[in-house]
């Protein structure tokens, strides 16, 4: 298994040239462009169609919110984690990736939470269908990158397969988290403040 070089992410210890990063940078425009379709038919739903007097919904903020707050910070501490890994502190990089794990399947307690106070359920319109089919989706990539980011934590443990010579996993890892973050803000935006 070839590893990358801290300083050249662009060809492996083989001399052959590393394009994982821009499979994974081409994977993520793509799954951007599914979001972008949920976004739009939403949009485009709620402007033409409308729901009748008595079923408009004020969605809760709080819990959003909070949940918005868990993954702007777990974006912070899985950067921390990527600068542990780079000065070769491998226990602070760990202990990192663990809170972001945390942080990550929290924001997925609290979409739970929120789906069973909603005052509307599955079928109920099309507006409930499409807020928990995008709800659902960005849940599902919450879920990836928690599953990920363990997988990162015990692979970087003793000396494992991550380390200052293969940052790859984790910088993978981490593109991927802040992808889903950004993602989870504009959906914020869009669903609770429009």
């Amino acid at each position: 298994m070839s590893s990358i070089t801290t300083t050249d992410h662009s060809e492996t210890d083989h001399g052959h040239a590393d394009h994982r990063l821009f499979g994974l940078a081409t994977f993520l425009v793509a799954d951007g462009m599914t979001f972008a379709g949920f976004f739009a038919a939403y949009l485009t739903f709620r402007a033409v169609n409308p729901l009748p007097d008595g079923h408009n919904y004020e969605l809760e903020l709080l819990l959003p919110t909070i949940n918005t707050l868990l993954l702007l910070a777990s974006s912070f501490t899985f950067h921390r984690a990527g600068a542990a890994l780079r000065r070769s502190d491998h226990g602070l990089c760990q202990r990192w990736l663990l809170v972001t794990a945390a942080l990550g399947f929290s924001f997925l307690a609290g979409q739970m939470k929120e789906y069973f106070a909603l005052p509307f359920g599955l079928t109920d319109n099309l507006f409930a269908s499409t807020f928990y089919a995008i709800t659902g989706f960005h849940g599902l990539h919450v879920t990836l990158g928690g599953l990920m980011i363990l997988i990162v934590w015990w692979q970087s443990r003793n000396g494992g397969r991550i380390s200052v010579d293969n940052q790859f996993p984790l910088e993978a890892a981490e593109l991927y988290w802040h992808f889903v973050d950004g993602i989870w803000v504009i959906l914020y935006g869009i669903l609770y403040l429009l």
